[in-house]
This record gives C-alpha cells, structure tokens and sequence, in this order.
C-alpha cells in the first residue's frame, strides 16, 4: 500500500511538474513580445515603406511641444516621401503667404540605413519644390523614433513620434 501510494504521489508530482514547465512565465511572453515587434520594425525598415506620425517637436533651442495626435505624419517609401510636419523656429527664406509647417513631396535620395546594437539609423535627402530636406530618423526597436529634419531655408527641429506600417489603402 505505501509503495503504491508513492508512486502515485510521484506520478502526480512528474505530472504537475511537466504541466507547469510548458506554461510560460510572464517575463518570457514578454520577451516574446518584444522580439516580435523588434522583427516588425526591421521589416518595415528593410522594405523602407512606413508612416512617422509626430507626437512631439523640439525647435532649436526652444522647448518641448505636445503635438496633436494623429494630425502629423511623414510618410516615407523608397520611390515616394510625403511629408505634413508643423514648424516652429527661425525660418531664412519662406515666402509671406506660406502656411508655416513643413509639407513637401518628393523621392527619397542618398539613403543610408546604419544598424547599431538597439536602434537603427536612416539618412536620407527629399528635393521638395522650394527646399532641400535633410532626413535623419533615430528608430528603435519598440517602434519610438526621433526625427531630425534640417533644410536649407529652416532651423533644424526634431520630432519624437512612433512608426508603423502604412494602412493598406496608404500601400498604393
């Protein structure tokens, strides 16, 4: 009878025990998690076909803004940039009628991607209409990026804002 009953005990304890090591812990979903999404901001970055939407902008030497959400963007493809981005600071030679933030459309040149240990680096050049657009976006792997943009008619500024795969309508 004792033996019996041990081995049953033992079998229950192997049991449990398999049972609990498949679950798996809460730091290692989280993990996961993260991995997944540092494989989707890869992508999105090796295809060169995202949306920056801004969140927040710094003007040399002024201040940190909230910006509006949903409102800014700069949608960037390797044929095509679109950009909608407000401004705030010194402008040299805009013309009287313009609107004040930095819009332009244009192809994308001179683009440079640099992997570093927990982010990635993109250069890039956009000729606009009346400017020249100097791209620099600092992306991590959790999908927050800086974006510094410097023209020849501006200021430099920078945006902190997210990215994220274009909404299959924006894709064409």
């Amino acid at each position: 009878m004792k033996t019996t009953l041990s081995i049953l005990l033992l079998l229950i304890n192997v049991v449990g025990f398999s049972v609990s090591a498949q679950e798996k812990t809460k730091k290692e979903l989280k993990q996961e998690r993260e991995l997944k999404k540092q494989n989707e901001i890869k992508a999105l970055i090796d295809s060169q076909n995202f949306v920056f939407e801004a969140q927040k902008a710094t003007p040399q030497g002024g201040r940190l803004l909230q910006l509006d959400y949903n409102t800014y963007f700069l949608k960037f493809k390797a044929d095509s940039t679109t950009c909608d981005l407000p401004f705030f600071g010194r402008a040299y030679n805009i013309g009287y009628n313009g609107d004040g933030g930095i819009k332009f459309e244009g192809k994308p040149e001179n683009v440079k991607v640099e992997t570093k240990k927990n982010s990635t680096i993109l250069k890039a050049t956009v000729k606009g209409k009346s400017d020249v657009y100097d791209l620099l976006f600092s992306i991590y792997y959790n999908g927050s990026t800086t974006l510094s943009v410097s023209s020849n008619n501006r200021a430099p500024i920078n945006y902190d804002g997210i990215i994220y795969a274009p909404k299959t309508a924006e894709k064409k």
